[in-house]
């Protein structure tokens, strides 16, 4: 069953009409245990979503752990040591994709304990979706699935619209992307292990090798897209060049990193040498998330500490850089974070001088006084920003850039727009053992 799995997922990598950068496995019950092996066995799925997977934990008996389907008999040692060749929990932890995975709290065919096990091992970005009142999806109401299908459609929606997933890391037992281990501090650096973030850090490595760069962007998705090559951002380069050609701007940011992620990145390498006269940051929303606040939330010290960790690893590698760092721009995807988005940002306010590090708040422009953003400045999710989101951020940011480096010049010598996805042509291998 799994090698059939195996091979219809080469099959449709292997068809003319496949975009070479999405494919994703999804399944309920014994679909979702063959989408979690077949993921952790094929490295070109690049989503699971799965509901109440069976075949997890199938040795959970003999240590005291509720048995699930299919429900092997504990009492023969042979039957107990081969079931293991195929549960799920030992494909899980193989698996670089991101993992939208749920669990009936009260399922006794696919008990959760065995669920959270295999959800444990999954090194790539991940979101749990808890269904507390719901027993195995054929014994289910719609009302106690919904929590799968309605957080379901919203992946499979964003991903046919061309869009990055940003799984919520509330349960993920983590803070840092790809919740690997304990919660990493916001000023640690942690890298990503998914098989995109290794191209893109190997492409940005050499886009920072070919110099010419006087204007160096740093951030996630929302930097990322600006500057990309990929067609379904077209729009926003257009608009990048429209407003930086003759600067010298490049690029560097990539699309779910947390301050974690864009710590390590820094320290390995992509700011090298590069000595630009600008840096441009934007980070933090990805460590905000969309999770509701608590009382005495840590994220708002936490993440304070990850921006000034990377305000100085800036400062050490380009010495002679002005920062211009911009606040973290609005969330509506969950309307409760504004005040941990507005306290981070009142916050990392205070690192600016003026003169080496200024200070950008985009947000009043951005939305109305309560967060809300504006029509048209960003895309359905309500975190991203569109064309006209994008026109606010240049309009702030030229007269900083004519200050500093005079009217933009008739040529550019930035290097090319870079991609990071899989399908991108001619892309430098991946740097084995380096993620």
């Amino acid at each position: 069953m799994y090698l059939a799995d195996y091979r219809a997922v080469d099959y449709i990598a292997s068809r003319p009409d496949w975009d070479g950068k999405t494919l994703v496995v999804m399944g309920t019950s014994m679909g979702g245990q063959q989408s979690l092996c077949v993921a952790g066995l094929n490295p070109k799925i690049t989503h699971v979503i799965v509901n109440e997977p069976a075949g997890c934990d199938s040795n959970g008996p003999l240590h005291g752990r509720a048995a699930g389907y299919p429900n092997w008999p504990s009492n023969n040692p042979k039957i107990m040591e081969t079931a293991l060749y195929f549960d799920a929990v030992n494909f899980a932890s193989r698996i670089r994709a991101t993992a939208l995975v749920a669990m009936g709290f009260v399922d006794t065919t696919s008990p959760p304990v065995g669920i959270w096990t295999a959800f444990n091992q999954i090194k790539g970005l991940k979101e749990a979706a808890p269904m507390v009142d719901s027993p195995h999806n054929n014994l289910a109401t719609p009302a106690q699935q919904r929590p799968y299908i309605s957080r379901s459609a919203e992946w499979l929606n964003t991903l046919v619209h061309g869009q990055e997933v940003n799984p919520s890391m509330q349960l993920t037992g983590s803070s840092a992307v790809g919740g690997e281990g304990p919660a990493t501090a916001a000023d640690q650096p942690a890298p990503r292990t998914d098989q995109n973030s290794q191209i893109a850090h190997t492409q940005l490595l050499e886009k920072a090798r070919k110099g010419g760069i006087d204007v160096y962007f740093e951030g996630d998705s929302i930097t990322r897209r600006w500057g990309t090559s990929d067609k379904q951002y077209k729009d926003f380069l257009a608009n990048w060049r429209q407003n930086f050609f003759g600067w010298n701007a490049a690029d560097f940011g990539w699309g779910g990193d947390t301050t974690q992620n864009i710590l390590w990145r820094l320290n390995n390498g992509e700011l090298d040498n590069v000595n630009p006269k600008i840096i441009v940051v934007l980070a933090g929303t990805n460590n905000v998330g969309n999770r509701s606040p608590e009382i005495a939330d840590p994220r708002v010290a936490d993440i304070t500490r990850g921006i000034k960790a990377i305000l100085d690893i800036c400062r050490h590698k380009a010495p002679h850089a002005t920062i211009v760092l911009v606040g973290i721009t609005p969330r509506n995807d969950n309307m409760a974070v504004m005040p941990i988005i507005n306290s981070v940002n009142d916050n990392v306010a205070k690192f600016a001088d003026g003169k080496t590090i200024r200070y950008l708040n985009l947000n009043d422009r951005l939305a109305d006084k309560g967060g809300k953003l504006l029509n048209g400045m960003a895309n359905r999710d309500g975190l991203h920003l569109d064309v006209k989101g994008y026109q606010v951020w240049a309009d702030a940011l030229k007269p900083i850039f004519t200050e500093l480096l005079g009217p933009p010049a008739k040529e550019d010598h930035s290097p090319p727009a870079s991609s990071g996805d899989p399908s991108t042509n001619n892309r430098p291998p991946a740097v084995p053992g380096k993620p």
